[in-house]
């Protein structure tokens, strides 16, 4: 694990528990060109809500906290 995953990784262990309280979480995948991937499980895996939650909570804390990512992807399975 390099530098900047070890920063996603902090970030996303910020937004957990919050996700954790609905029952769902979030999980890294991989960091490449510039983009994090990450999967959205348990009840967030099928949350109407889950690309408001990538784009609104997970993006926007990881472009503001993280200078290397540019962008965050969902890879969770529908």
């Amino acid at each position: 694990m390099n530098e900047t995953e070890a920063k996603i990784i902090e970030v996303l262990n910020k937004i957990k528990p919050f996700l954790n309280n609905d029952g769902g979480d979030v999980e890294f995948v991989k960091f490449e060109d510039g983009v994090c991937y990450v999967k959205l499980t348990g009840a967030c895996a099928g949350c109407m809500f889950a690309d408001m939650t990538i784009q609104n909570t997970v993006e926007e804390l990881l472009l503001a906290e993280v200078p290397e990512v540019i962008a965050v992807e969902n890879v969770t399975e529908a």
